[in-house]
């Protein structure tokens, strides 16, 4: 796709954060726009049903497949989590990633889809104050490669693309992570912020997902998300 216009989008995580703003993002852009969240958006539905892929993948079509949702992680040392706690994004963001992604190569998507998933930077460097989060994150890129290589040797000419997005206070998941690393660092948020400037906006999350949709596939799978610009990795 070189351009969006008149071409059908679904996002996940629609209601809020990266999701509301690649929503708001692909609509300005031309896209018709199908939100899916638990709340505030045009689908309500539970994203980490398989039911909720297939039924909305099969009735919509969708040439780009943008997946934002996820939990927010319990910001809490290792050992005082529990297992329910320690495995939430193993639920939420990983079970995502796997029926979305496995139900868009087995229909398949239309040649020249792209599917867009969201991992994390965290997925690189780690997080020890946020469970199971780091190591669901590193997967949901793992089920994206994966996709990568699958749509590659059936010739569907479909693109998989997984992004890392840095660390923000931009959003309410981040900004419960970044408090939660001040106090660890024993400083206060707005130093520990200043420490990570400049942070990536919203907006620049929807742009780059913009940049991936309507470029040219450069036969990278994923790409690390910074206020610089998207990288290849």
């Amino acid at each position: 796709m070189t351009t969006l216009t008149d071409h059908t989008a679904i996002v996940t995580g629609a209601g809020r954060g990266f999701g509301r703003a690649v929503a708001t993002e692909l609509s300005a852009a031309g896209a018709h726009v199908i939100g899916v969240a638990r709340s505030g958006a045009d689908v309500s539905a539970d994203v980490a049903d398989p039911a909720t892929a297939a039924r909305l993948i099969d009735e919509h079509r969708p040439d780009l497949l943008v997946l934002c949702a996820g939990a927010a992680p319990a910001m809490i040392p290792l050992q005082e989590h529990t297992w329910e706690s320690f495995s939430r994004n193993w639920n939420v963001d990983v079970a995502q990633a796997f029926h979305w992604v496995g139900h868009a190569l087995r229909r398949p998507l239309s040649p020249g889809a792209t599917v867009v998933v969201f991992s994390s930077g965290a997925a690189l460097k780690g997080s020890p104050l946020s469970g199971g989060y780091a190591g669901a994150k590193a997967t949901v890129r793992t089920i994206t490669d994966y996709a990568a290589i699958e749509a590659q040797r059936a010739g569907l000419g479909i693109r998989f693309v997984s992004v890392l997005p840095a660390l923000t206070p931009a959003t309410e998941l981040g900004a419960g992570a970044v408090a939660a690393y001040a106090e660890r660092a024993g400083v206060e948020v707005d130093v520990f912020v200043k420490g990570m400037q400049p942070a990536l906006t919203t907006e620049q999350v929807g742009a780059a997902v913009r940049e991936i949709a309507t470029g040219a596939d450069d036969g990278h799978s994923a790409y690390a998300l910074t206020a610089a610009g998207l990288s290849p990795l």
